[in-house]
């Protein structure tokens, strides 16, 4: 995305990029809170605009980014940054003898973008949305992790960051969970941690207090 920017002439740093998208991720949890699954293109198409102006792109100037973004994200998924730690502690998550997957509302492209973000070979398995055909937060993807990996639903805890669908589809399901929330806005009605680096910890947490 720096780049895009850099190239239609909008000079920004990445970690001012990251802090900014942190802010437009905003649209995203309003909006899934008054009801959206978080998967239809005029929210993102919300929090694209939203995400353009913080980062200082001119009125004239957001059709062309738009269109490039459409144009990089066709040719090669966006959503593949990860943090330079995030390998280290899913590892250390399978060291310490929990096994990981990932359940994704996507677009048939996730296991690629893990692959690329370089945390695939962290991940027993990938089910993205738009293969299996339903997405979070319906029960039947979570149940379906479940059952891959022939454990009950509490047996189980999911991460993800996104409040109404990652986190009470999750508990709806029967599995506990976890709220990756670097904006500190759900910390009073859900379990959460700031960074995935807080991870160990909280499941080490849960552990002693006898939750599995």
């Amino acid at each position: 995305m720096v780049e895009i920017l850099r190239h239609e002439g909008v000079e920004i740093a990445v970690e001012e990029f990251r802090r900014v998208e942190l802010t437009a991720r905003r649209t995203l949890h309003d909006r899934i809170e008054e009801g959206s699954k978080g998967t239809e293109p005029e929210l993102w198409g919300q929090y694209f605009l939203r995400l353009f102006a913080a980062c200082g792109v001119p009125d004239d100037g957001v059709d062309a980014v738009g269109q490039r973004v459409r144009e990089a994200h066709h040719a090669e998924h966006l959503w593949t940054f990860s943090l330079p730690h995030t390998g280290d502690v899913m590892g250390r998550l399978r060291e310490d003898g929990y096994r990981v997957a990932v359940i994704s509302n996507a677009d048939g492209r996730m296991e690629g973008a893990l692959e690329a973000a370089g945390v695939r070979e962290h991940v027993e398995f990938v089910i993205d949305s738009e293969v299996v055909g339903f997405e979070k937060p319906d029960p039947e993807i979570f149940e379906a992790g479940c059952r891959a990996l022939e454990l009950p639903p509490e047996a189980c805890v999911y991460v993800g960051d996104l409040y109404p669908v990652d986190y009470v589809g999750a508990r709806g399901a029967g599995l506990g969970a976890v709220l990756l929330d670097p904006l500190g806005l759900h910390h009073e009605r859900a379990d959460t941690v700031a960074d995935l680096a807080d991870l160990p910890h909280w499941l080490a947490g849960r552990k002693e207090m006898g939750a599995g």
